[in-house]
């Protein structure tokens, strides 16, 4: 059975085009992502950042909830260490009352940013991220479990009162947010396109594995897959997301190149060699092949949903690519 197709948007910053420009290519994607039968649009978060230009996915969030009629929309994810609790779930409550059932609250607990920022954004930044089971109970509790007894806030109520309330992920690319996910029950999607797929298998079955919740454990993977009519043409455009990855890991982040930079680059063996080993994790090809890849991954980890991250220079390209995995997945809808 294939899994559920769902969108990552990152907002990517590309070479040549601006920060606003990324965010209205998020925008008209995500309508697009509505009209193929996308089961979610989720928003990542970045900080100080030249890459990416989402960073505050709580506000695109809205604009999408607004502008669309049957995605679910959501955060991939919030950073909850910057934040209080009780202002998340007021932000989150609002959405809800925005689209009613189709919001969902995915929370992270890395930084998206660099320590300087973190700390601008949180001056507690070097010990926040220790009190994230605790913020995690909070906001769970102010969506409407309820605080604990004794809690100093016990009294306090989230606005505004909605009948109805965001789903709940914890997001990850470690075990520690699969235990998180666990202990409160709540769905947990592991970040495959960060770490390249290293641990996913281990994180998903600890988070099996150490279940609390009432019912079952619900498992999804966030992949990089691009999908072009020829494999040669997806081969084309993935170079310069490879280029960029290798520019990340030496610390910086820049603007996504074009394919013309990508090839221009005065590639090392070693880079070469670097570029080799992301093509074996990575889910390009023709619709068919980039199918086959996500099928046969979500059978090997168990997991019901796949969420497909797509950075492209080329606008028209991502476009294509997310139409075709639509048609290869058969969830179109008719009156599509």
């Amino acid at each position: 059975m294939l899994p559920a197709l769902s969108i990552l948007d990152q907002s990517t910053i590309v070479s040549g085009r601006t920060a606003a420009d990324a965010i209205q290519e998020t925008l008209a994607l995500a309508r697009l992502a509505d009209g193929l039968g996308y089961r979610r649009y989720w928003l990542a978060e970045h900080h100080n950042s030249e890459s990416h230009a989402g960073s505050a996915p709580e506000i695109l969030i809205a604009a999408i909830a607004a502008t669309t009629r049957r995605i679910r929309v959501g955060s991939a994810g919030v950073m909850l260490p910057h934040y209080a609790a009780l202002k998340v779930a007021e932000q989150f409550r609002a959405l809800e009352a925005i689209a009613p059932g189709r919001i969902d609250l995915g929370l992270g607990r890395a930084p998206g940013s660099d320590g300087r920022t973190a700390h601008a954004l949180n001056p507690n930044a070097a010990s926040a991220a220790d009190h994230f089971p605790a913020q995690v109970r909070d906001l769970l509790g102010w969506l409407g479990d309820g605080l604990p007894e004794g809690h100093p806030f016990r009294a306090i109520r989230a606005s505004p009162q909605v009948e109805t309330r965001p789903e709940c992920w914890i997001l990850g690319s470690s075990d520690y947010g699969a235990q998180v996910a666990a202990f409160f029950g709540l769905p947990y999607c592991f970040a495959h396109f960060i770490t390249d797929g290293h641990g996913a298998a281990e994180a998903l079955a600890i988070y099996r594995e150490t279940w609390r919740g009432a019912g079952k454990p619900h498992g999804a993977v966030a992949v990089y897959a691009l999908a072009a009519d020829t494999r040669e043409e997806a081969e084309r455009l993935f170079l310069p997301r490879a280029l960029w990855r290798l520019h990340r890991d030496r610390g910086h982040y820049p603007p996504l190149p074009t394919a013309a930079e990508a090839e221009a680059h005065p590639w090392t063996e070693a880079e070469r060699a670097r570029v080799d080993r992301m093509r074996e994790s990575a889910l390009i090809g023709t619709a068919a092949q980039v199918r086959e890849g996500i099928a046969d991954l979500a059978a090997r980890l168990g997991v019901a949903e796949v969420a497909v991250l797509t950075p492209c220079h080329d606008a028209a390209a991502r476009r294509r690519s997310v139409t075709l995995l639509a048609e290869a997945f058969a969830q179109v809808p008719a009156a599509a």
